[in-house]
């Protein structure tokens, strides 16, 4: 099934939900473990009768949930096809069903509240690299590439945050090479980057605002805010 643009998920207003990194995103509010128990398991009816379900976590006072499609087809420039993970029409078509499944058990969506943590390292060769990457952090060689047509690394079970390669020149001075990227809502953005100035950061590339803003701590230290 073809991968879905921003524009198409936009245009599916689904308004508990959030496009970051690669996946929709959701969070639930519950009083008590039960009752995230029992939304959970009309979840997985709902997704048994799809054939396609939501990673899920629980924690006190919330559910998460995340869609995202495994066989995603994403065409180049070329016309050349690759398998991706990615959001597709299966993914939207879920989200709507645990949505009303969501209002009927009485809960609250705090999409706001949802975020996604990646880290990054600019490399002078990602081919090279990636495959002991790829072993260190997931222990096997597959994560490499994984849903990708790129060297990024992922979990194929979610542990651990995706990891994606940029673009190094050779130097020969230390410099800075890994950076984590979180990516927040589009309503939350602004306050996540004066929150981060009024610490003590310092806004320090915003020319690609607002998909991403650089933000380096009071040591030289770079991240970035990031929305879909």
């Amino acid at each position: 099934m073809d991968m879905l643009t921003g524009g198409e998920i936009d245009q599916a207003q689904l308004a508990d939900w959030r496009k970051l990194a690669q996946g929709l995103h959701a969070r639930y509010l519950v009083d008590d473990f039960g009752t995230g128990a029992r939304f959970l398991a009309a979840v997985g009816e709902a997704g048994d009768a799809a054939g396609h379900h939501p990673t899920v976590a629980m924690s006190t006072g919330h559910v998460d949930l995340k869609l995202v499609s495994p066989d995603a087809v994403y065409r180049d420039g070329e016309g050349t096809d690759h398998v991706v993970e990615w959001v597709t029409r299966k993914d939207v078509d879920l989200a709507r069903q645990i949505t009303q499944i969501a209002a009927e058990h009485g809960l609250a969506p705090d999409p706001a509240s949802v975020s996604v943590v990646e880290l990054g390292l600019d490399a002078t060769d990602s081919a090279t690299v990636a495959p002991v990457w790829a072993v260190l952090m997931t222990g096997h060689p597959g994560a490499r590439g994984l849903g990708s047509p790129s060297d990024e690394v992922r979990d194929a079970t979610g542990r651990v945050p995706n990891l994606w390669f940029g673009d190094a020149d050779e130097h020969d001075g230390p410099r800075q090479r890994f950076h984590v990227e979180v990516y927040v809502p589009a309503e939350v953005l602004e306050q996540r980057i004066a929150a981060a100035v009024a610490a003590g950061g310092t806004v320090v590339d915003d020319s690609d605002a607002p998909s991403l803003t650089v933000i380096a701590d009071q040591e030289g230290n770079t991240g970035a805010v990031c929305v879909a």
